[in-house]
C-alpha cells in the first residue's frame, strides 16, 4: 500500500499560508503600511489602481534595507524582530512573524525599489508567485518602494471572490484610517486612481481625527486621561449630542494596534445608556496602553483580536474614565454653581409620548392622484354601521392614545389603522404601509421625465468624509434618477438644490448620510440593483413615522394609495404590512 500523508508542494504551502494572511486588497495595505512604520518612516504614500486588483503602492522614507535584507524579507519566519521566544512577549512593533511579504509574494507579483542612507546605490527585486526573477542594483530614493501587482493572479477563485471596487476600496479606506489614527506624527496619503483621498500632514491626535472624519467632529470630542499600574487609557470619546444610528467610528486600540473588543465597548457604551436614544451610538477613539506581556495579539491571523490577562480591571477602569470625562463636560454645561457633588445624569426616556403631525408640519402628504375606490372588495369591507358600535367614544387607559377616527379606519397608538372587514378587523402598519407606497414610487421611476423634484431655496452644502465621498460617486445616478438635483462641489463636499417631492420637510443632511451609510454597510448583490436598494433605504427613512397621528382622509388616502401597490401584503424586504384577526377569534374572548 503506497503511503497516504505527503508534504506539499512549497508554491501551494505559500499560496495556503497567503490565504490566512491575505484576505483581500486591504490585507496587503496594512502589512505594507505597519512595515513602513516598523523601518521608522516619518512619511507614507500609499497609491492604488482599481480598489487594489491592478496596483498597490507603498513608498516609504524610512530606514530601507540591504540587497541581503531584501531578498531575506520574502523568505518566510524571516524577521528583524525576534531572536528568542521570549521576544513574542516584549512586541512593541507591529508585525513580528515574517509571513507579511512571503505572503503577498506568493499570490502576486511584485516589484521592491529600497535604499538605506549609508548606500549610494539601492536594490531592485522583482518576484512573481513567491519565486524571484530578478535582482539588481538601481538608483532610488532612501526607504521602500514596493508596488505589488495583479493580486490572487495565480489564483483566480480566490480573485473572482473579491466584492465590487467601491467595497473593495471601503476597506481599504477603513483599514488606511485605522493606521493613522495610531500615528498622528506620521505623515499620510492615500491615493486612488489617481484621485488624492486623504494627504494628512504630521499633526496631533485631535487635529488627525478631524481631518479624516471632518471638522466638525472637532467640536464633539472630549479627552481621556486616566493612568493606573495596570494599565494607561488615552484618547477621546463624544459629547452625547454626537450620538449616531451607525457605529462607524468606534476605534480600540492597545499599543498601538487597532483591535475589536465587544467586552471593552460593552464598558463605554454603559456610560452612555441614560443619555443617548436607544438604538444609537456614541463616536469614540480610546488607546490602551499595556505591559505587552499582560497581552496575546497572536490568537487571530490579522491581529485584531487581543487577549488580555485582567479583562475585569481593565473594564472598570475604561468605563470610570469615560463616566469621569462625561461628568466633567455635564458639570460644565450646566453652569450651576450652587449644585456641588456629581452631575445628575438626565434620564432618557426610549419611549416619550407621541407628538401629532397631523399639521402642515407633517412629513405624511396625501397625494391627490386617483386611487381606486372598490378595494374593499378585496377583504369584504362592512358597512360604516356595522363598524360603528366597535369604537367606543369613552377615554381610553392613560397610557393608550386617544384614538382617531374616520368613516371606515381608526388609527390606534399611533402606529396601526384598524378597518373591519367582513372576516374580522384588519390591522395596517401604517409606516410599512407608507414604506411599501414611496418605495413603489421610486423604483417605478424610470427616466428623469417621470421624476417630481422640489428645488430648494437655499442649497444644502453636505461635507463628506473620504468613505462617504467615494460611496456618493457610486450612487449619485441613482439620487438623482429618484428626483435629487445634488452637485459635487470638490473631492469630499456636495451641495444638494433639489429633492424629491415626497421628502419635502426631512432633513436633508441627515438623511443623505444615513443613505451612505446604509450603502456601506450592504454589500451589491446581482439579486438586488442599485437603485432598489437606495429605492428601500429611502422609502424607509421617509415613511410615516410610529407615534405620527393622521387625519381621517390622510388614513383614507395611505389605505387606498397601499391597495394600489403590486404588493399589498409586505414591505420591500419582505416583512408584513397587513394582519387580519379573525372574527371568530374576537367571539372567543368573549
Amino acid at each position: 500500500m503506497s503511503d497516504i500523508i505527503q508534504l506539499l508542494p512549497d508554491s501551494v504551502a505559500n499560496q495556503i499560508a497567503a490565504g490566512e494572511v491575505i484576505q483581500r486588497p486591504s490585507s496587503v495595505v496594512k502589512e505594507l503600511m505597519e512595515n513602513a512604520i516598523d523601518a521608522k518612516a516619518t512619511r507614507i504614500q500609499v497609491n492604488i489602481t482599481d480598489a487594489g486588483r491592478t496596483a498597490i503602492q507603498v513608498v516609504d522614507n524610512g530606514i530601507g534595507m540591504t540587497d541581503t535584507d531584501a531578498r531575506l524579507a520574502f523568505e518566510r519566519h524571516a524577521t528583524s524582530k525576534i531572536r528568542k521566544a521570549d521576544d513574542l512577549f516584549a512586541l512593541h512593533t507591529m508585525g513580528f512573524r515574517g509571513e507579511a511579504l512571503p505572503s503577498i509574494a506568493a499570490v502576486a507579483q511584485v516589484d521592491l525599489k529600497t535604499r538605506r542612507q549609508e548606500n549610494e546605490v539601492g536594490t531592485q527585486l522583482t518576484i512573481e508567485a513567491s519565486k524571484v526573477k530578478a535582482q539588481k542594483p538601481t538608483a532610488c530614493m532612501q526607504g521602500c518602494n514596493i508596488n505589488v501587482q495583479n493580486l490572487f493572479f495565480n489564483m483566480p477563485a480566490r480573485r473572482k471572490f473579491l466584492k465590487s471596487n467601491t467595497t473593495e476600496l471601503n476597506h481599504i479606506i477603513q483599514t488606511f484610517q485605522r493606521i493613522v489614527l495610531v500615528y498622528p506624527d506620521i505623515a499620510f496619503s492615500l491615493t486612488h486612481n489617481g484621485i488624492q483621498l486623504f494627504n494628512l500632514a504630521q499633526t496631533t491626535l485631535q487635529e488627525r481625527i478631524s481631518d479624516i472624519f471632518g471638522k466638525k467632529q472637532r467640536q464633539y470630542l472630549l479627552p481621556i486621561n486616566t493612568k493606573t499600574s495596570l494599565c494607561h487609557v488615552t484618547g477621546f470619546v463624544a459629547k452625547p449630542e454626537a450620538a449616531r444610528k451607525n457605529n462607524a467610528q468606534q476605534f480600540f486600540f492597545t499599543n498601538g494596534r487597532f483591535m475589536r473588543h465587544p467586552y471593552f465597548h460593552k464598558a463605554v457604551t454603559s456610560v452612555y445608556e441614560r443619555l443617548i436614544p436607544q438604538g444609537e451610538h456614541i463616536p469614540y477613539y480610546i488607546y490602551i496602553n499595556v505591559d505587552p506581556a499582560n497581552i496575546d495579539v497572536n490568537i487571530h491571523p490579522t491581529k485584531t483580536e487581543i487577549k488580555f490577562e485582567d479583562e475585569q480591571a481593565i473594564w472598570q477602569i475604561l468605563a470610570s474614565a469615560v463616566r469621569n470625562t462625561i461628568g466633567r463636560y455635564d458639570t460644565a454645561t450646566k453652569l450651576d454653581f450652587d449644585n456641588e457633588g456629581k452631575p445628575d445624569i438626565p434620564v432618557f426616556s426610549p419611549d416619550p409620548t407621541p407628538v401629532s403631525h397631523h399639521t402642515s408640519q407633517s412629513n405624511y402628504r396625501p397625494t391627490p392622484t386617483a386611487v381606486p375606490t372598490d378595494w374593499q372588495k378585496l377583504y369584504q369591507m362592512s358597512t360604516p354601521q356595522q363598524e360603528s358600535h366597535l369604537f367606543p367614544t369613552t377615554e381610553t387607559e392613560e397610557q393608550t392614545m386617544q384614538p382617531t377616527t374616520s368613516a371606515k379606519h381608526m388609527q390606534y397608538k399611533g402606529r396601526y389603522i384598524i378597518t373591519p372587514v367582513k372576516s374580522g378587523l384588519m390591522f395596517i402598519d401604517q409606516h410599512r404601509a407608507h414604506q411599501r407606497i414611496l418605495y413603489e414610487e421610486y423604483i417605478s421611476t424610470k427616466a428623469p421625465q417621470h421624476t417630481h423634484t422640489q428645488q430648494l431655496v437655499f442649497a444644502e452644502t453636505i461635507e463628506l468624509t473620504a468613505t462617504q465621498a467615494v460611496l456618493m460617486e457610486q450612487i449619485l445616478p441613482t439620487l438623482q434618477t429618484l428626483g435629487f438635483d445634488i452637485q459635487v462641489l470638490g473631492k469630499q463636499s456636495v451641495a444638494v438644490t433639489g429633492i424629491p417631492t415626497t421628502i419635502a420637510g426631512q432633513n436633508i443632511q441627515l438623511l443623505i448620510t444615513e443613505l451612505l451609510t446604509d450603502a456601506e454597510q450592504q454589500e451589491n448583490t446581482a439579486a438586488v440593483s442599485l437603485q432598489d436598494r437606495v429605492a428601500r433605504q429611502l422609502a424607509d427613512k421617509t415613511a410615516i413615522t410610529v407615534g405620527e397621528v393622521l387625519t381621517p382622509n390622510e388614513m383614507d388616502d395611505l389605505v387606498n394609495r397601499l391597495f394600489r401597490c403590486t404588493d399589498v401584503h409586505h414591505t420591500p424586504d419582505g416583512k408584513n404590512i397587513i394582519h387580519i384577526i379573525q372574527q371568530e377569534d374576537i367571539d372567543r374572548l368573549f
